[in-house]
């Protein structure tokens, strides 16, 4: 069975040819603006925009957690923008970080690669404000994507940060 492939670099740059999705995780209240999405932001304005018209029209779609958008940003290349957190802030009930909700977001996400035949490229989503463990999400990555045959490479930024 293949294995997620790690490589230190930036996720909002993959090098393999063919169909490519940037997976990150969300939060559930609209905000975007700090974390990944500042990389996602100066590089596509899409990603962004449509993840809060997503938001700001929530009573008439799906948005909330375990939902997962796409937004196209190249000819082969997406940017899948997944609610998988609650919030954005440590607080009483925990770290922001959704486990269900990003494995719901995540198999959901399977189905949407298979049909385009793409690879998954990624941080290590949930794991950076959102607080989560990568040792509860990397098993969820393996089981809803990589045991579908669909490669996964995550993305470790040289400096430590991301």
């Amino acid at each position: 069975m293949s294995e997620i492939t790690y490589i230190r670099g930036d996720a909002t740059v993959p090098s393999v040819k063919g169909a490519k999705v940037i997976a990150h995780v969300c939060n559930d209240i609209g905000g975007w603006g700090k974390g990944f999405v500042l990389a996602l932001s100066r590089r596509w304005p899409e990603p962004e925009k449509a993840y809060r018209a997503w938001h700001r029209d929530r009573a008439h779609n799906d948005f909330g957690l375990g939902a997962v958008q796409l937004v196209q940003v190249g000819k082969d290349l997406w940017v899948a923008n997944m609610i998988g957190q609650r919030g954005i802030r440590t607080g009483s009930k925990g770290v922001p970080v959704r486990y269900e909700a990003i494995d719901t977001a995540l198999a959901r996400l399977a189905g949407e690669v298979t049909e385009r035949g793409a690879s998954v490229h990624m941080p290590r989503i949930g794991c950076g404000l959102a607080g989560g463990k990568w040792s509860r999400i990397a098993p969820l990555v393996s089981e809803r994507l990589v045991t579908r045959g669909i490669a996964v490479t995550v993305y470790d930024h040289g400096d430590g940060g991301g």
